[in-house]
């Protein structure tokens, strides 16, 4: 996540190019949307950033909470979710709050919570890993589900990882026109089994002089045992670890890790 030190203009223009970093869909929507389905809202979504993830909850008619430390991108859920009409944008509440030791108002009340696409590897330790997962299972009612999707790098990837630059892509930005280049350096550290990341965004009218965005994050990567155990001290009850969105059972070349947990407990009954 970014630095939150930083101007909100700086922090306004990496929360829209995290949304053209992620204009190929990952694929995991309809995963959550079934989730849903399954177990009804309200649903609780925890680093909820611009939407990507909530939004499309709402449009298929969920009651979604979406919290996030990040305002700019909270800015952005807001303004992409109004234009989807008003029907979307009343079933959606925003809230800026920090994950970590969150209870909100209400209590546990939710059918599923989540946390999606890598977000518990930008939480610096183990401790604040376990706290995210301890927020979810807070926040869910007896027999309410938590999700958790985790980037598993192997290890010819990590040696990879060296520091150099490389090229991610040259695309055009939507709502300015922009084109956007994107370069980016991952370095990892085998003392401590983070990943250094660090992103260069150059945007510029074409022919135009660019003007450059940073982003550095570190990633505390989590093998999928260690999730599971932080899972079961949070009090939930795994019922699968998969490998892909269709929530296959994991296999030891997988490149993700989904863990679908459940709170303890008998649930509530369905109004």
């Amino acid at each position: 996540m970014p630095p939150f030190d930083r101007d909100p203009k700086t922090l306004a223009a990496l929360a829209r190019l995290y949304d053209l970093d992620l204009a190929e869909d990952p694929g995991d929507i309809d995963l959550y949307v079934a989730m849903a389905s399954r177990t009804g809202g309200p649903v609780l979504e925890i680093a909820a950033g611009s939407g990507r993830v909530a939004i499309p909850l709402a449009v298929a008619g969920f009651e979604v909470t979406g919290v996030d430390i990040d305002a700019a991108m909270l800015a952005r859920a807001a303004e992409t979710a109004a234009l989807s009409g008003p029907d979307v944008a009343s079933r959606l509440t925003w809230v800026e709050a920090d994950l970590i030791g969150l209870k909100l108002p209400d209590g546990a009340r939710f059918r599923l919570a989540i946390l999606a696409l890598n977000s518990i590897l930008l939480l610096p330790t183990r401790d604040s890993q376990q706290a995210a997962l301890d927020t979810l299972a807070r926040h869910l009612e007896p027999g309410g589900i938590a999700v958790v999707d985790v980037w598993l790098p192997s290890a010819e990837e990590l040696a990879r990882y060296d520091g150099r630059l490389s090229l991610e892509y040259v695309r055009t930005e939507p709502s300015l026109g922009l084109v956007v280049t994107k370069m980016a350096a991952a370095e990892h550290e085998p003392a401590t089994g983070n990943v250094r990341l660090t992103v260069i965004y150059d945007e510029a009218e074409l022919g135009g002089a660019p003007k450059r965005w940073i982003r550095e994050d570190r990633l505390r990567l989590l093998n999928a045992d260690e999730l599971s155990a932080m899972a079961l001290a949070a009090g939930l009850e795994v019922e699968v670890m998969a490998g892909d969105y269709d929530l296959s059972p994991l296999g030891p070349h997988d490149g993700r890790a989904i863990l679908v947990a459940r709170r303890r407990g008998r649930p509530a009954p369905r109004p």
